[in-house]
């Protein structure tokens, strides 16, 4: 397929509609030409034959009869109107109803015998409107044809109008973009905050930096994971910046026919040099930046045209002084090299997840609107919390008001906020499981996992034991990280590793090997990923420091379609043994710190089934209670999560 300016190409695909268009229109006009005629005909109809209309009546008289009326001397009074040639008769037996009687049209003897009977007698002419009835009538049917006209008119010149804007950009202008947001309500993202508030000075301000000579950034590149705040910045620079801001997503550019895109782009950047200074916010640019010639397939498609038009606008041979583009992506890693090059976008800032300090700022904005009662604490709320994104954070404190709401409560509190909390990280709380032998084996399963843990000195501390079923699991036991989520070291996730296997430790320990449930079996490819990447990833194992797996590629970015390696065949069996080795030294540290507290496990799972949720602090002290080989635990204030076993 040729690529064509978006006038011609636009011109090229009005004959495609012409045909379709000509026939609905054809279409219409036969329609309203039959609905005409038959109106036509009708009102004819109507007018011409009046007698059809007439139905015999208690209050009309044939011809005849008034005739034989009238030589019985029976007529007291005669009324004829000339104009309709009807004749009103009053008759001597009823005084006061006139009857209707209908005359030929030549009653030359009708009048000397009124006359002859004496009969009290009178002529008039009533006023006919008729005439004017018909003329109102057939320009009635005038007016409906026109209107009919005018609308297949129109209709036509919309999908002229719409081949030939085809190329048009479909941006959104505000002149002065009134978003309703500010960099104040903004939170948890400092210095992603402190680099476009650096942005929008440079448009108010361009003297401050074009006095020691620097230049305006070209452009501005918003990375992050999804739920961070990159949307919601570039609305609080729209609403900071106070000149004309565009607005587009990159999926927008992309249409079936080629160029179109590229046409799009073109007409973009000329309505922003119109406009300059100004700022050109598109969301989601993987869509449209992606790299080019590299997968499957052919390179000339719509996506890299509309790319390569992307570039040449941004940094190609003709300027575009003050326009600032600021994008946005969720994955940087597909994009194309030659739009991440400075010229293009010379700032790449980082929307990364909040820290704790960022999370109470983030839930300091969202709990403005709300009615929070005064026992809740932001602070343990943001230390619960590590992992979220500020929409996590904004949906968690909704979810907590929805919950009040429902339970008939004037405020939001600390209870309604752990429900919450736990909805999103577990999924919605089941039905508890009745006293029975999947009770009982569900508790030894979360308990074993708790104990594990809590034996291992590298591992974070137990939060809660629940064996209430959440989404799909039958149980869950939370754990809390000491310190945000970071570097760990070989001791911490071999930790991990036997925690995972503490519940199948647990049940081979307890009910035997043949005894042994599926339950386990998310924990198992858990800790198969973890010893996994130990051995080709981290360099933690006897290989030696090698990356034997590299970062997996997908197809499309020029990634293996097989599962071919850098390695031997020997190297891949010596893998294998060693993270086999790991699971199964695992499982015996597991299996040996279970047997060890075979009776505190015991006393624990009674409990455990009694009250169906055991948080942290009860755990730890009834283990040490119970437990003859656990020393005294520091106490901690952490609280659950994402992590979960």
């Amino acid at each position: 397929m040729k690529n064509y300016d978006s006038e011609q190409r636009a011109l090229d695909l009005v004959p495609a509609y012409q045909p379709n268009n000509r026939k609905k229109n054809h279409k219409r006009a036969n329609s309203i030409g039959k609905l005409a005629a038959g109106w036509m005909i009708f009102q004819t109809l109507f007018l011409a034959t009046p007698v059809l209309a007439q139905q015999k009546q208690e209050n009309t008289l044939s011809y005849s009869e008034f005739l034989e009326k009238l030589e019985q001397d029976q007529v007291n009074k005669v009324e004829i109107d000339e104009t309709t040639n009807k004749a009103s008769v009053i008759l001597k037996e009823s005084q006061d109803t006139p009857q209707e009687v209908l005359l030929f049209e030549q009653n030359q003897d009708l009048i000397p015998k009124i006359r002859a009977r004496n009969v009290d007698f009178t002529i008039k002419e009533s006023i006919d409107r008729s005439t004017t009835v018909g003329i109102l009538l057939n320009l009635l049917i005038f007016v409906v044809l026109l209107s009919g006209l005018i609308m297949i008119l129109r209709r036509s010149a919309n999908t002229s109008g719409q081949a030939l804007n085809f190329g048009r950009s479909k941006a959104k202008f505000q002149m002065e973009a009134k978003t309703g947001i500010q960099f104040d309500d903004v939170a948890g993202i400092e210095e992603a905050k402190e680099e476009l508030q650096e942005v929008v000075t440079f448009l108010k301000e361009p003297e401050k930096f074009t006095a020691i000579g620097a230049k305006i950034p070209r452009g501005v590149l918003l990375v992050g994971p999804p739920g961070t705040g990159k949307t919601l910045l570039a609305k609080a620079i729209a609403g900071e910046a106070q000149v004309p801001f565009f607005s587009i997503s990159g999926s927008e550019f992309v249409e079936m026919f080629v160029g179109v895109g590229a046409s799009r782009v073109r007409d973009l950047f000329k309505k922003a040099k119109e406009n300059a200074p100004c700022i050109v916010f598109i969301d989601e640019i993987d869509a449209v930046g992606r790299q080019r010639g590299t997968g499957i397939g052919g390179g000339n498609d719509e996506r890299e045209q509309t790319l390569n038009q992307l570039l040449t606008e941004m940094d190609g041979f003709e300027g575009n002084s003050g326009i600032i583009v600021i994008a946005a992506t969720n994955r940087p890693d597909v994009l194309d090299q030659a739009l991440m090059r400075p010229g293009r976008f010379d700032r790449q800032v980082i929307v990364d997840y909040p820290d704790m300090q960022g999370r109470l700022g983030i839930l300091e904005v969202h709990a403005r609107g709300k009615k929070i009662a005064p026992d809740v604490s932001l602070e343990a709320i943001a230390r619960r919390t590590p992992g979220f994104s500020g929409a996590d954070l904004a949906n968690l404190l909704n979810e907590a008001a929805i919950l009040t709401a429902r339970r008939h409560k004037d405020a939001v509190t600390m209870l309604e906020v752990n429900d919450a909390v736990d909805r999103i990280v577990a999924g919605m709380e089941g039905v508890p499981l009745v006293d029975s032998k999947a009770k009982r084996l569900t508790a030894y399963h979360e308990v074993g996992h708790a104990i594990v843990a809590t034996m291992m000195p590298s591992h974070d501390p137990v939060e809660k034991v629940t064996i209430i079923p959440r989404g799909g699991a039958g149980g869950l036991t939370w754990f809390t990280p000491d310190e945000e989520i970071g570097l760990e070291t070989k001791s911490k996730i071999l930790a991990k590793i036997t925690s995972a296997l503490g519940g199948r430790a647990a049940e081979e320990v307890v009910f035997g090997k043949d005894e042994v449930t599926q339950g386990a079996g998310q924990d198992i490819q858990v800790l198969t990923s973890l010893a996994r990447k130990m051995v080709t990833k981290f360099g933690m194992s006897d290989l030696g420091v090698l990356a034997l797996e590299g970062q997996e590629q997908p197809v499309f970015l020029g990634g293996d379609s097989g599962n071919r390696h850098e390695y031997s065949e020997e190297i891949a069996s010596q893998i294998d043994l060693r993270i086999r080795n790991i699971a199964s030294n695992c499982l015996d540290r597991a299996k040996s710190i279970i047997s060890e507290n075979r009776l505190a496990i015991d006393r624990i799972v009674d409990i455990l089934v009694e009250k169906e949720t055991i948080n942290g602090e009860e755990f730890r002290e009834l283990l040490a209670k119970f437990s003859p080989v656990y020393g005294s635990q520091p106490k901690t204030d952490k609280v659950p999560s994402l992590l979960k076993k």
